[in-house]
């Protein structure tokens, strides 16, 4: 006889909803730039000078919002996040593939690979 007694254990999974999407503008990009550009011009075009009730007020700061999220929308970039997604690549990585793919060059794959361990190394220095 044994002095173990079996045990049974359920364990509930609930379902759960993980994002797959993300929006976003990327830093330093061209998206980014008309976002400022586009912004500043909203901004500066907001009539401040008859904010004389609350009514008025809430009008100007609605009409900024709405221009704000109209501004975003038209400029973000949709990206999907999958486990071999890679927050350290940026404009320069995608540049110098680029470049390889077009000539098949070695000397195009040395500076592929080194602008990847160049990046990689200060986007993780950052992180630090």
């Amino acid at each position: 006889m044994s002095d173990h007694i079996p045990l049974t254990v359920t364990i509930p999974i609930v379902e759960e909803y993980i994002q797959t999407k993300k929006q976003m503008i990327v830093k330093d990009s061209d998206e980014e730039k008309m976002l400022i550009k586009e912004l500043i011009k909203s901004i500066s075009s907001i009539n401040t000078s008859d904010l004389l009730n609350i009514i008025l007020l809430k009008n100007a700061v609605l009409t900024l919002a709405c221009s704000m999220k109209r501004i975003w929308e038209e400029n973000l970039k949709i990206i999907n996040i999958t486990k071999h997604s890679k927050s350290w690549w940026d404009n320069n990585c995608s540049q110098y593939l680029k470049k390889y793919r077009l000539t098949q060059s070695i000397d195009n794959w040395k500076q592929f690979k080194k602008m990847v361990k160049n990046t990689k190394q200060s986007f993780f220095d950052e992180k630090f």
